[in-house]
């Protein structure tokens, strides 16, 4: 078997397993950390990865870094304001330098990485709906590292990186949602048994209450839950 037929192997074997991660109920943190080790053991010249995320206000941090090294280099990057990280989690969909010491796109940042004893990186931006984004970030020990396989492959996990934030926040939603609901059913519920009313006009009690006192109707309906519960333990 080829060298280059044995890595494909490998990287499907690691694709499914991680596809196979975000069909199942899953913790957002441990599966960054999956991709990211899968990224940094499977792309040739790899040795360490990590995701940037930006905030509303512009600033960014670091989830799921395989080592210390790559969390420092990012820092760095953050500190210093430059670097591919940066670059790419800000403004540029995939940005590659072969040899941090001497490019002069980071007179800054690069020869401090390569103090770390990094040689080159490629990060790549992603975008998951509706406003998160940023990049997944590659660093290899040796100058030149950086090739076709690995910007093909460093952009197949950079979408499951997409894939997972997204689907994580579509999660979170759903799960305000249901408990939206649940409160306020409990509210009706109260209502209903407090003054002796069926469901349709217990729930216009609330939205009438929520309007009055300009207040979410979840907010109201958590308050009355709150206050029933406290009552029910005196």
């Amino acid at each position: 078997m080829t060298e280059s037929k044995s890595l494909h192997l490998e990287v499907a074997e690691v694709m499914s397993e991680v596809a196979a991660a975000l069909q199942s109920p899953m913790d957002l943190d441990e599966t960054l950390e999956l991709i990211t080790r899968s990224a940094a053991d499977t792309i040739p010249g790899i040795i360490e990865a990590s995701i940037s995320i930006t905030t509303k206000d512009r600033e960014i941090k670091t989830l799921a870094p395989t080592g210390l090294l790559v969390t420092r280099a990012d820092h760095l990057q953050y500190e210093l304001g430059e670097g591919p990280c940066l670059d790419a989690a800000l403004d540029d969909p995939i940005v590659a330098v072969n040899d941090l010491a001497a490019d002069p796109r980071w007179p800054d940042f690069g020869p401090k990485a390569a103090a770390l004893g990094f040689g080159s990186q490629v990060a790549f931006q992603f975008r998951a709906e509706p406003h998160v984004r940023g990049a997944l970030n590659l660093y290899a020990l040796e100058p030149n590292s950086i090739d076709q396989d690995s910007v093909q492959l460093g952009s197949m996990f950079a979408g499951q990186i997409a894939v997972a934030m997204g689907w994580a926040r579509q999660d979170q939603t759903m799960t305000e949602a249901l408990a939206t609901r649940n409160v306020i059913g409990q509210a009706v519920g109260i209502v209903m048994e407090r003054y002796q009313v069926d469901s349709d006009r217990a729930f216009a009690f609330l939205v009438r209450l929520s309007q009055s006192r300009n207040t979410k109707l979840r907010t109201v309906a958590t308050a009355l839950v709150d206050q029933s519960n406290a009552n029910s333990q005196r």
